[in-house]
């Protein structure tokens, strides 16, 4: 299985330079615990962590490269606070197209050592992230390297990479058959950019046009209260998307710019979804809960749905009886200050044979 069973559902790529890792349909589990603690009674996560890079994005990796490939570019410009890099680096990798990536300022070590173990070349920005004049900044001189004749610059948000950025519809097309019994009332995703959102919005629409759905679900925004670009306005009605100084320490999405962020807001609105603000503290707590209640292991910025759904249970803003998807969006293995934070001063102690055997009489 692949990402292409749904060719005619994202950008046109020629078959010939379609490549692929083995990306595909993602599993989807219901909660087992802090859903009905919550008093959820279809609470459900979709698995994006079991992606080749293990992230979501290999969704927009893939169909981005592959165009390139199609177009004949040789050479990758791309910017990123992590995932992007890691899933375009990868591709990249198995495409033989050279790839260079310009780094938010916070990205953790270890998405940064898997492009690097790809091959990909890397520089980190100062500001880039966190600043919007800096991001701007730098956005603008990666765009223009990326018209180079041998180049394509590469980013993921629909606004710059609208190509790539079909291949993330592709969530919900899978959502639609995974869950064909029972429809998902309320999709959770978390917001950097807004892409994911927006792309799992543009999915539904889009099945919605072609009548393979009745119904839309409402795509809920859920962002971290230090970067309220998006969920803050949309929470509050306002119009537009507003770009911050960004203060939350969630790697992944420290996005002060705006990139899809007006896209996201209006067409999340438009399906009845609403924005969610979660404290970094409490992402910390949800993502050690998912790992020691649900036996899933994943990096804060895929807690943070999670997050937004149980502070809207809270607020009796989703009904107990509602499907609801939270995505889980890249594994905990690429943020290895987060894990440290889990597991605490707990280790593995060094034992004899014989200092074994006591312990097991001890127990």
């Amino acid at each position: 299985m692949s990402i292409w069973q749904w060719a005619a559902g994202i950008a046109p790529v020629p078959e010939e330079s379609r490549i692929s890792l083995g990306e595909g349909v993602t599993p989807v589990l219901r909660s087992r615990s802090i859903g009905p603690k919550a008093g959820l009674k279809n609470l459900f996560f979709k698995l994006e962590t079991t992606l080749p890079s293990g992230s979501y994005k290999d969704r927009f990796a893939v169909v981005a490269v592959s165009h390139m490939k199609s177009q004949g570019k040789s050479y990758c410009i791309a910017s990123s606070s992590g995932n992007t890099g890691a899933a375009l680096a990868a591709y990249c990798a198995a495409a033989g197209i050279r790839c260079e990536i310009a780094i938010v300022e916070t990205a953790p070590m270890e998405k940064l050592k898997q492009m690097l173990a790809y091959g990909a070349e890397l520089v980190r920005v100062r500001g880039f992230g966190l600043e919007p004049a800096a991001t701007g900044e730098t956005l603008n001189l990666l765009l223009e390297r990326g018209r180079r004749p041998d180049a394509m610059f590469q980013i993921s948000s629909f606004r710059d990479c609208p190509v790539g950025m079909t291949g993330v519809q592709t969530i919900a097309y899978e959502l639609a058959r995974q869950l064909e019994r029972t429809p998902p009332d309320h999709v959770f995703c978390c917001a950097g950019g807004g892409g994911l959102a927006l792309g799992v919005a543009r999915g539904y629409q889009h099945l919605l046009s072609s009548n393979s759905v009745e119904r839309v679900p409402k795509v809920e925004v859920v962002q971290p209260e230090g970067n309220a670009t998006i969920a803050g306005p949309l929470r509050e009605g306002k119009a537009a998307a507003t770009p911050v100084i960004c203060t939350t320490k969630v790697s992944g999405l420290q996005v002060a710019s705006l990139t899809d962020g007006q896209e996201c807001l209006t067409e999340c609105r438009a399906t009845g979804g609403t924005g969610h603000l979660v404290a970094d503290e409490f992402v910390w707590n949800v993502q050690a809960r998912m790992a020691r209640e649900e036996g899933i292991f994943c990096e804060p910025a895929a807690a943070v749905p999670l997050a937004g759904a149980l502070k809207a249970a809270e607020e009796g803003l989703v009904s107990p009886e509602a499907t609801i998807v939270c995505m889980v969006t890249g594994s905990g293995f690429k943020d290895s200050v987060s894990v440290d934070r889990m597991v605490g001063e707990r280790t593995a102690p060094m034992l004899s044979v014989d200092e074994l055997a006591q312990r097991f009489q001890r127990t």
